[in-house]
Order: C-alpha cells, then structure tokens, then sequence
C-alpha cells in the first residue's frame, strides 16, 4: 500500500492523465511545425511560446510519473525541486514519494498562473499540498533564491531551451547522490553534452525515449 497506488491519488491520476490526453489548443496547433521546432529551442521566446500552449497539459508519461516516484522513494529524498509544473502530474508523483518517505518539501515553479492554478487544486485533491512549495513565475527567478542546503532530486521539465541554466541555479544544493531527471532532452543539446561529460562530476544514461538520468557524484 503506498501514497501512489491508492485513494484518492490513485484514481485521480487516472483521471487526470485521460484529461491530459484529450485536451487540444487551437493556438498551438497554428504553429507550423518547423517553427515550434526552433521556438522549443529558444532562450529568448520560451514565455510567449509556452503561453501559447497554456491549453496543453504538456505531462509526463505514466511510466515516467512512476519512475519519478521509484527514484525519489529509493534515494530516501527530502528535498526536491521541480522546473515545470504544468498541470501537476510529476508534482502528484513527487510528492506522493515525499509523503511515502515520511515528509518533506518539494519546490516547483510555473510561469503560467492558470496552470499554477489547476496544479494547487490537483495537489489539495490529493492531500498532498502541504508538502508543496509552489513558485508562480520564471523559473530563472524563483529558483534564485530560497533553496534548501542540501536537494536530493531535481526534474527538469520545463522550457527545453533553459536546462542548462535552470541546473546552474540548484547544482551548487545538489548533495553528492543526487538525482536530476530531465524530460524531452533531445531539444536541450547544450544540457546534455554537459551531464554526459566526463568532467561534469555526474555520471548520466538515457531513459526509455527522451529522458536522461543523472547521478550526482560529488
């Protein structure tokens, strides 16, 4: 019996993945597809293109949800930070190994208010929020300040484009074992060369299709 597999997070994650399947957004779907391909890869434009797709749950895998929470219930974390709420699913999974790991505080920002929004009411639904720090803006200031000493696990999930610049503002928190877990990587070439460096200080593999896993060595 775990947080994960039963009432009342169980059924609403199946709820909400089958929400996130069905859910369409006429703005995104006006973006020809070459250009969705280079704004993803942007710097400069990641907020006026990720309003676009505010319609968008933009989630998870399942699998991947489920591999969040294995890795964070095995690392015993307590600390985690989360680059990209979105609508809140990988936030249920985190939090849910939170909970199963006695307690702790996860830290997850969003720029989108009305996402900020519906994840609050997710995580309230769950009985999860009281492990939740929700930071409601760009990323690249929220995580600036106001980090734990010591972060078992950071995701990244959010803009592709600010991978790199995302890890530069928690690695100095991360503890040696720490665990980053970065979703849709192939837009984020700059984030990758740097984990799969020999001289990164981590040691890094990729996950099913698209997600990369690295260790934190020291």
């Amino acid at each position: 019996m775990t947080t994960l597999t039963t009432a009342p997070l169980a059924p609403l994650l199946t709820r909400l993945f089958a929400q996130a399947d069905a859910a369409t957004s006429p703005a995104a779907a006006a973006i020809p597809r070459e250009e969705r391909q280079r704004l993803m890869r942007s710097k400069t434009e990641y907020l006026s293109f990720y309003s676009q797709l505010k319609d968008l749950w933009l989630p998870v895998s399942p699998e991947t949800g489920r591999l969040l929470y294995l890795l964070a219930r095995h690392a015993k974390a307590r600390h985690v930070v989360e680059f990209g709420t979105s609508f809140g699913l990988s936030t249920l999974h985190l939090a849910a190994a939170l909970r199963d790991n006695g307690g702790g505080l996860l830290i997850t920002t969003e720029f989108e208010p009305s996402k900020v929004a519906s994840a609050r009411a997710h995580l309230g639904e769950a009985g999860l929020s009281d492990l939740v720090d929700f930071r409601e803006g760009d990323a690249l200031e929220t995580l600036r300040t106001g980090l734990p000493a010591s972060i078992d696990l950071l995701l990244l999930d959010g803009a592709k484009a600010l991978y790199d610049d995302v890890l530069d503002l928690v690695e100095p928190q991360l503890r040696p074992g720490a665990l980053v877990i970065a979703d849709n990587v192939d837009y984020s070439p700059d984030y990758l060369k740097r984990v799969r460096s020999p001289e990164s200080g981590y040691l890094s593999l990729p996950f099913d299709k698209d997600v990369e896993i690295s260790l934190r060595l020291y």
